[in-house]
């Protein structure tokens, strides 16, 4: 019987010895990022001591910074592969993350791949890969990068294939103000890189299809 193997997912594992992957950060600090918002309001006309709907804002807004960019730990499990030579692919796994250079948000879907070797993943896993990279200032280039290296590093598969698609409010809400344009974003390793026709494959699954006859 499979005997699961797990890998406590935190900031040290998944930091240590990789070069996709930075360091997550240390928590937030919520009284000081209270202050920070108050004086942000303040400086933008919007004093929260004048106005009874602002008084409680700084704390909101804090709170809320710091669901977003706090990551979960959580245990990567795995499994012995018995036989099992095809592609794993979850599709269409929705996040949201905050854009480090505005602050604003950007969201959409996960397309993650990999091509099994010795070991299978369980299948939730993959979706709390992508959260734990989303929960931080970000751009979509490095996070797709960064969920393909983690799973490259724990799993040590013949091949991982990352698609993000997102919608960035940065892009929306100022500057060019083009809603509904999407951003696609790839990381290709191992054999998904070298191998056109597992690169078509995943393509294909990903978008709906099937995949293409061998």
């Amino acid at each position: 019987m499979a005997t699961p193997a797990d890998t406590m997912i935190n900031s040290a594992v998944l930091e240590s010895g990789h070069r996709f992957l930075g360091d997550l950060g240390p928590a937030v600090d919520l009284p000081a990022a209270e202050r920070a918002v108050a004086d942000l309001l303040a400086a933008l006309g919007q004093d929260p001591s004048g106005h009874p709907g602002l008084a409680d804002t700084p704390r909101r807004v804090a709170a809320s910074f710091a669901e977003m960019l706090e990551p979960k730990p959580f245990r990567l499990t795995t499994f012995p592969n018995e036989g099992y030579d095809e592609m794993v692919v979850a599709r269409d796994i929705p996040f949201n993350s905050l854009c480090m250079h505005h602050l604003l948000p950007f969201k959409g879907v996960a397309h993650v791949a990999y091509l099994p070797d010795n070991r299978i993943v369980g299948l939730s896993k993959l979706a709390r890969v992508v959260e734990l990279f989303a929960r931080r200032l970000q751009v979509q280039e490095a996070l797709t990068t960064q969920i393909a290296g983690c799973l490259d590093l724990n799993l040590a598969p013949k091949g991982v294939g990352v698609v993000l698609e997102a919608e960035h409010m940065c892009m929306t809400l100022r500057g060019v103000q083009k809603p509904g344009t999407m951003t696609v974003t790839s990381a290709l390793l191992g054999k998904m890189r070298e191998d056109p026709r597992t690169r078509q494959e995943f393509l294909s699954l990903i978008h709906g299809g099937l995949a293409p006859a061998r």
